[in-house]
């Protein structure tokens, strides 16, 4: 019997989701770290290298993002204004750690991966998947490598960070979904969260800020947050579900990859990812001398992993969310302004680079 069209379509999607929460149900059993996410991406990428017939949630990933706003935005607390103050020498380092890391990988890349100029600057970015893609393939970039490389740097992250915190820093996960202050959610309490959910997707989206489906709703949910508002945030089981969305949505990233072809360059995005690990835990360590602000806030900060996916993890270990997702926030903000401008002027001296189009179309950016 032939399947109706609508299925057709929708059947490869519920079969990742399906798949993505039996991942997060799994090791939520275990005691995971981050398990809904890790979980679901780890079972759904080895689908989509096998060869499974999935296909990742499209808009359903757009629509599930601002109750991660709403939830990242909660943390936002007036104790938060008064720390805020501390954070500008670590933001200041943060941009200076990002210079040396794209000098240094770009170089390699260049030079040792044989990676053409703008496809090894793109590649070496420690973050902006889809931005870099296109900002890449505008300027003349491989727009699959670039991917690959950047998928890898989110798979290698998310997979390491937070094993790493639980084996060798003792942390225990404190789960997601009981981030918040708890309770009943009243009628007043649900109006608000969802006029901010949908008044900031609606401005995020219309006024192409970067991350503007997650930004949106953050500011709106700090702002009223802050305000006193209103002290509720999503139930648990919703944030699971934008968990599962999440993470089924890197995992369906490698669908059409042959693992045998583009080995070796899944195995450079892993390498170029641990050295960012690597030079974020420097940069941390020096930082806690100069100010005295947590090592651990720090490696999460400057890790190189999405912004949605880092302060989760923060949620997940119970560390510093406000100072994670702030300074991921600016980590986005400086690649979408300095990143095509900064390669325009620097990519010949130190990249070989002989022709650069003159800039990039609009819609790129």
């Amino acid at each position: 019997m032939t399947m109706p069209p609508w299925l057709a379509r929708v059947a490869p999607i519920g079969l990742a989701l399906l798949l993505g929460a039996v991942g997060g149900a799994l090791f939520s059993h275990f005691r995971m770290p981050l398990a809904w996410m890790i979980g679901s991406m780890s079972v759904t990428t080895v689908a989509a290298l096998a060869g499974a017939p999935v296909q990742g949630p499209g808009r359903l990933r757009g629509y599930m993002i601002p109750v991660l706003g709403i939830m990242l935005g909660s943390t936002f607390t007036p104790e938060v204004l008064d720390r805020a103050g501390h954070w500008i020498v670590s933001i200041s380092c943060l941009f200076v750690f990002m210079v040396v890391v794209v000098a240094v990988l770009g170089t390699i890349l260049r030079r040792f991966a044989r990676f053409a100029p703008a496809t090894a600057y793109f590649s070496a970015t420690p973050g902006g998947l889809v931005m870099m893609v296109l900002m890449g393939g505008s300027m003349g970039g491989d727009e699959r490598t670039i991917s690959l490389m950047h998928s890898m740097r989110l798979l290698t992250t998310v997979l390491v960070i937070p094993f790493w915190f639980v084996i060798f820093h003792g942390y225990h996960p404190t789960g997601v979904p009981g981030v918040g202050r708890g309770g009943t959610l009243s009628p007043a309490d649900v109006a608000v969260l969802a006029l901010c959910a949908v008044v900031g997707y609606l401005i995020g989206t219309r006024a192409r800020v970067p991350a503007g489906p997650l930004i949106g709703p953050l500011i709106l949910s700090a702002a009223v947050h802050l305000t006193g508002l209103t002290q509720a945030t999503p139930p648990g089981w919703l944030i699971a579900v934008a968990q599962v969305v999440m993470g089924t949505s890197v995992g369906c990233r490698f669908i059409g990859i042959s693992v045998r072809r583009v080995l070796s360059t899944l195995l450079l995005g892993a390498g170029c990812t641990l050295f960012m690990m690597g030079a974020a835990a420097l940069f941390g360590f020096a930082i806690q001398a100069m100010t005295g602000l947590s090592f651990q806030a720090l490696m999460l900060a400057f890790s190189p992993g999405g912004l949605v996916e880092m302060t989760l993890i923060s949620l997940a270990l119970g560390i510093d969310t406000a100072f994670v997702s702030t300074h991921h926030l600016m980590r986005i903000l400086f690649l979408v302004s300095v990143a095509p401008l900064a390669y325009r002027l620097l990519a010949g001296r130190l990249l070989g680079a002989t022709t650069i189009p003159a800039a990039p179309p609009r819609d790129g950016i």
